[in-house]
């Protein structure tokens, strides 16, 4: 290959620009490499001149309704606005974590509203104790969903036009292009082109031959994965929307040996969207068979639950089987769209009351609520019918009662628990008669007795106190004026709190969001390029092959890839040397070769003439005396001729 050169890209829209400024050089091969919609600045005036009289002021008011309103739309469908609306929606849903709310819990939300009359008037007029219904959330989740819908459909429409189309053709002048490689070879055009086209093909490139060049283009992945984005959000918030217009969350509390029956009157407190029903509810029904509860004893994490389990037996629907399973903390019992949970355990004692002739008008388990880590609890005794005094009065009784499992305090004038398990139980009780005022129409805690009633009296003993007592398993205190007696009996019981959601939508949002990270990745991780291959006869008639690439943002990837796609085709169509370069080349080495010989032919004989005064050398030096009388007794001493002048 004698030429292969990149060009610097330096802005995502680089690409863009260029095709649009060498229109009559790429047309079609720099367009359509985003489905985004182009953006426009705002303008300054869609109607244009106006012409006079009531028609052309309505013309132009016409002009001016229609071009701001589609510059409207293009805003509100654009990414920069879809993404701001979706930082705003989660912005605004900060208040509804950190401010209570009325449809969790109202009582948190009045004791607020006590606690901070100014703050809580402003909050009110603001729907921030309402915050997921309040119009300003409900106005950015609309135009957030607009945004979204009306970014989605075209862009999916050009999509589908693209796959249905083919890679447009190259353009006159791919030197023009970022990513650029030519050769001249021996093989024919079209035999350069299915080579190409294989190849392309080989590498998953949509192409096909298009005139004198092939045409491909690959990353079709890049807007899918941005269209599946989109819609993945979509359906997070048409899941999140159901799901809390049609949800439904309520807790109960159930005694070991008791049981539940999926509808309304069953729950302790219920809360539901605005769109339920009772039709909505999943039919089922289960009974609490047995609590379990073990605690660290030792170290430093003693009293910390090791085993919470409920289990149960249920059933679904009006004639299911009975089936039994185990509830435990993070794991539900799941039936179709509900899910029952395990969130809370205490105990319940089992209490008699007598009355004064010692009938029992009063035998059952009474749960109590805990106040602590070690299940400290507190609660009521109410006996509400069948009890008399002692003069025949009908009456009823209240007990307000403190219950520890393992007891402490003894001497200091308390008791609280030491420790979680039952090891030491102790239930302290008091005793009052009269009204309860549960027939009053007023709606009571049943875990709260009222000592402050009107027509509640204490029973006090013969010092004027009220009546109390702590009582271990199998104790009985008794009222005073043979008005009856409590009992703690020996079984003790325990109670789960169980809490059942129902909230359709949620597979719809958790495949959403999985498919929002995938179509997320794919559009930022995957690179949508062309690639032109054109193959044509030269002036001399040998073949040209060119090969340029175009990406829609600056990046390495292209000049490396179609580096790579060269390579592959020139091993199809290597370069072809030309005969006059290899004819210079020849006749410079035959030079070469002359200049080397000649060189050499000196050399030789300038050894031979040195030789030869070598030679001449020696011979000269025979005929001269020796020097050395050793060698030549007989003969006289030579003296220089100097010598002998100045002798004589």
């Amino acid at each position: 290959m004698s030429d292969t050169r990149s060009t610097d890209v330096h802005s995502e829209e680089a690409p863009e620009i260029l095709a649009q400024g060498s229109e009559a050089d790429l047309g079609e091969a720099g367009s359509q490499l985003s489905t985004a919609p182009v953006e426009t600045a705002v303008p300054g005036s869609f109607g244009g001149s106006r012409a006079p009289g009531a028609k052309g002021w309505i013309t132009w008011t016409a002009r001016e309704v229609i071009g701001w309103t589609r510059w409207f739309w293009r805003q509100l469908t654009s990414m920069r606005v879809a993404l701001i609306l979706l930082f705003l929606l989660s912005l605004a849903a900060v208040p509804g974590s950190l401010i209570p709310q009325t449809g969790q819990n109202a009582l948190k939300v009045q004791d607020f509203k006590d606690s901070h009359k100014t703050l809580g008037e402003i909050y009110d007029k603001l729907g921030l104790f309402h915050v997921y219904s309040s119009v300003w959330f409900s106005a950015i989740y609309i135009l957030l969903f607009i945004s979204l819908i009306g970014c989605i459909v075209p862009r999916t429409w050009q999509f589908t036009g693209q796959l249905r189309g083919r890679p447009p053709a190259a353009p006159k002048r791919l030197t023009r292009l970022p990513a650029y490689a030519t050769w001249r070879t021996d093989a024919d055009p079209e035999q350069v082109r299915e080579a190409a086209l294989a190849i392309l093909k080989r590498r998953r490139f949509r192409a096909h031959i298009a005139g004198d060049a092939v045409a491909a283009e690959k990353g079709y992945l890049r807007e899918a994965g941005n269209l599946v984005f989109h819609i993945a959000l979509v359906v997070m918030l048409v899941a999140f929307a159901w799901g809390q217009l049609y949800k439904t969350e309520g807790n109960k509390l159930i005694v070991e040996g008791d049981g539940f029956s999926n509808t309304l009157t069953q729950y302790d407190d219920f809360k539901s969207g605005n769109l339920f029903s009772d039709d909505n509810l999943v039919p089922f029904s289960f009974t609490l068979n047995k609590f379990t509860g073990t605690y660290e004893r030792n170290g430093p994490n003693k009293g910390t639950p090791r085993t919470y389990q409920a289990d149960i037996t249920y059933s679904v629907g009006a004639y299911g089987k009975d089936k039994k399973t185990t509830i435990k903390v993070n794991e539900p019992l799941v039936i179709g769209d509900a899910k029952v949970y395990l969130v809370s355990h205490g105990y319940a004692p089992v209490v008699t009351v007598r009355d004064g002739k010692g009938n029992v008008v009063f035998h059952d388990a009474v749960p109590l609520l805990p106040i602590d880590s070690n299940v400290t609890s507190q609660g009521a005794i109410k006996v509400l019918d069948g009890y008399k005094n002692a003069q025949g009065q009908t009456e009823q009784l209240g007990f307000p009662a403190f219950f520890v499992p393992t007891f402490a305090g003894a001497g200091q004038g308390t008791m609280f628990s030491q420790f979680p398990a039952l090891d030491y139980p102790v239930l302290a009780v008091s005793a009052y008669h009269g009204d309860l005022g549960v027939n009053a129409g007023i709606p009571q805690n049943v875990y709260q007795l009222d000592t402050k009633a009107r027509g509640l009296k204490p029973f006090k003993d013969a010092k004027g106190d009220i009546v109390k007592a702590r009582l271990l398993p199998g104790e009985t205190m008794k009222l005073p004026g043979g008005n009856g007696s409590i009992t703690f009996d020996k079984e003790i019981k325990s109670w789960a709190g169980f809490q059942v959601v129902q909230q359709p939508g949620t597979g719809w949002a958790l495949g959403g969001a999985i498919a929002a990270i995938f179509g997320l990745a794919a559009s930022l991780f995957i690179q949508r390029r062309r690639v032109w291959v054109r193959a044509t006869t030269g002036a001399d008639g040998v073949t040209v092959v060119e090969m340029a690439g175009l990406g829609r943002s600056e990046s390495a990837k292209v000049p490396e890839e179609l580096g790579d796609l060269a390579a592959l085709v020139h091993e199809r169509a290597p370069t072809k040397i030309d005969e006059s370069a290899e004819s210079a080349e020849t006749d410079e080495s035959v030079k070469n070769d002359e200049i080397v010989e000649t060189v050499e032919t000196v050399e030789t004989v300038e050894t031979v003439e040195n030789d030869e005064s070598v030679d001449s050398d020696e011979t000269a030096d025979d005929t001269t005396p020796d020097a050395d009388p050793e060698q030549e007794p007989d003969a006289a001493t030579p003296v220089p001729a100097a010598e002998g002048a100045q002798k004589k």
